[in-house]
């Protein structure tokens, strides 16, 4: 059941999301008018036991009883004003009650609702007020059944007694706010690192499939023009080609199903099954380049591929598969070296360097972010990524990666 439904038995102040008293007026919910109805009842009922006292002195004019029971009547209906204005009905029925014993009831009423709907401040004046003049009421309608003492102490307990119990009353709703604002405020922060969460994940997810994807799909773009712009190539040239372009597509496809995968609830994808390249698997990407017709020239220095760390032999790989995906498109034909060296202790240095064109060439579309989450990569895994021309016209990407020893 949510709060919307059982709005109606919660005070005006808790059904909306406001500090209790501290706004204008609040619609009654269902059980403001029973509590409204409750205090008028009461406070008529101590006014008519005020007025059976007046009228049972023989001293009392008929006339004095009549303008008591007005007073009184009219302080019982200034109740139903009491939550629009709690300071001006309070503050006027203290006033009253110092010549109208018929209006305590209202009296107390009012001072109690005044502590539930107001800040400190106006409470302490208004009761201090109540105090002052507590002494005075005995004084000049005293009650002959009861002496000035006992009368004096009873009007001053009462009103400590309600405005205390209205300062309570306010400090739960105001607990009970701070509560649902404090509950309120986490759940928006839930939702924002939700959100966080889900953008960097889209964002690794996309910095994982131009690295994966953009190697395979300029395999087929530089095969394909080969074949379309040599249709009288040899035979096997042309099987060979052919051949590329069909596992190059095979591979992409494998890799897009396994990037997807991600997406998919936990057990549902098949990223699992496929390994992860490492630094070993560096060998078998020079390979499949210098098979797709580059001349790569490969000088691994690590002795021991296989006791790099995880994360950074991934690094190492997709930092080398961008590079020579760059080259293949930027520099066609031209040689490209491939450097990688370090050790536990001393990090991975890998450096992918390739001259200036020597042919005229059609560029293959690219944008260039591919250097932008390659730099972001190395970041992550904590070193550093630096790329820009040589001054023969090449271009050279190097990056230092950590090996903890």
């Amino acid at each position: 059941m949510t709060r919307t439904e059982y709005r109606w038995l919660l005070p005006s102040a808790l059904a909306d999301d406001e500090l209790p008293g501290d706004r204008g007026r609040a619609r009654r919910t269902v059980r403001d008018w029973a509590v409204d109805l409750t205090a008028f009842l009461c406070a008529a009922g101590i006014g008519v036991l005020a007025l059976a006292a007046i009228e049972a002195d023989p001293t009392t004019s008929d006339s004095v009883v009549f303008a008591d029971s007005l007073i009184g009547a009219a302080a019982c209906c200034a109740l139903w004003l009491r939550r629009r204005w709690p300071v001006g009905v309070a503050a006027a029925l203290t006033a009253v009650s110092l010549i109208e014993p018929a209006a305590a009831g209202a009296t107390l009423v009012g001072l109690f609702s005044l502590a539930v709907h107001r800040p400190f401040r106006p409470v302490a004046v208004v009761g201090a007020a109540a105090l002052a003049i507590t002494p005075l009421q005995p004084m000049l309608r005293p009650d002959p059944q009861t002496s000035f003492v006992v009368s004096v102490v009873i009007g001053a307990l009462l009103i400590l007694l309600v405005l205390s119990w209205g300062m309570a009353v306010r400090s739960r709703r105001q607990l009970v706010v701070s509560l649902r604002e404090r509950a309120r405020r986490a759940e928006t922060e839930a939702a924002l690192r939700a959100e966080q969460a889900q953008r960097l994940a889209r964002e690794a997810i996309a910095r994982e499939m131009h690295d994966v994807l953009a190697h395979r799909l300029t395999l087929l773009s530089v095969h394909a023009g080969a074949l379309e712009f040599r249709p009288d190539a040899p035979p096997a040239e042309v099987g060979r080609a052919a051949g590329v372009i069909r596992d190059s597509a095979h591979e992409a496809l494998q890799d897009l199903r396994e990037i997807i995968g991600v997406l998919r609830a936990p057990g549902e994808g098949d990223e699992g099954n496929r390994p992860q390249p490492t630094l070993v698997t560096l060998d078998a990407l020079i390979e499949e380049s210098r098979a797709a017709g580059m001349e790569v020239v490969l000088d691994n220095g690590v002795t021991e591929p296989a006791r790099a760390p995880a994360a950074t032999g991934r690094t190492v790989y997709r930092i080398a598969q961008e590079a020579l995906t760059n080259a293949r498109k930027h520099a066609p034909g031209a040689p490209v070296s491939v450097t990688v060296t370090g050790g536990p202790g001393d990090g991975l240095t890998i450096e992918v360097g390739n001259p200036a064109p020597g042919t005229a060439f059609e560029p293959v579309p690219g944008s260039g972010q591919g250097l932008i989450g390659l730099t972001e990569r190395a970041t992550l895994a904590g070193g550093s990524l630096d790329h820009g021309p040589r001054p023969d016209g090449g271009f050279t990407v190097r990056a230092r990666l950590p090996w903890p020893a």
